[in-house]
C-alpha cells in the first residue's frame, strides 16, 4: 500500500521560507518535495542553505517548471491533493481527515494558490486565523499543517 506523504512548494519566493520548509519537512518525515513554478531550488540557490541547515541534503525533492503535469501525474498514482489555501470551500485543517498517499500543496507567500491549481484539489484546507492578520508566513502554517497530517497518518486520530 503506498502510504507517502509529498508536499508541492508552488511560487514561492523567498529562499528562507524555502529553506525552513526542508527544514521542517526533514523534522516531519515528508517522503518528497516538488519544488514548482519559480520556487527556488538547492541547486540553484545556495541562501537556501542558510534556513535549511543541511535538511536540503537529506529530503527527497524534485523540480517541476510545470504544476499542472505533476498535478495531474500524482492523480493518477491515486494521490489525495490537499492544497492549503484561504477559500470560500476550505475547512479548518483540523477537521480533514486525511488518506494517503497525499500530497499538500503550499503556494506564494502573497497570492497564495490560483483557482485553476485549487480546482486539482480534492479538499481545501485553512488555518483559521483569530488575530487582526489575515495569515500566517508559508513555512510556518506549513509547520503547523504537516505534523497535523503526520500525527493523523500515524494515529488516525484528528485533534478534535
Amino acid at each position: 500500500m503506498n502510504n507517502n506523504f509529498f508536499a508541492i512548494l508552488h511560487n514561492i519566493r523567498s529562499t528562507y521560507n524555502v529553506g525552513a520548509i526542508f527544514r521542517t519537512a526533514d523534522a516531519v518525515g515528508i517522503d518528497k518535495l516538488y519544488l514548482t513554478g519559480y520556487t527556488p531550488t538547492p541547486a540553484k540557490d545556495k541562501k537556501i542553505e542558510k534556513t535549511a541547515l543541511g535538511a536540503e541534503k537529506y529530503v527527497t525533492w524534485e523540480y517541476y517548471q510545470n504544476i499542472s503535469y505533476l498535478l495531474k501525474k500524482l492523480k493518477k498514482e491515486s494521490f489525495q491533493i490537499v492544497a492549503l489555501e484561504q477559500n470560500e470551500k476550505s475547512i479548518p485543517y483540523y477537521q480533514f481527515k486525511p488518506k494517503f498517499p497525499l500530497v499538500l500543496i503550499v503556494g506564494n507567500e502573497v497570492k497564495g494558490l490560483n483557482k485553476k491549481i485549487l480546482n486539482y484539489a480534492d479538499y481545501i484546507i485553512e488555518i483559521p486565523m483569530f488575530g487582526k492578520k489575515e495569515s500566517l508566513n508559508v513555512a510556518v502554517a506549513f509547520g503547523i499543517v504537516v505534523y497535523y497530517l503526520k500525527f493523523y497518518k500515524y494515529t488516525g486520530m484528528g485533534y478534535n
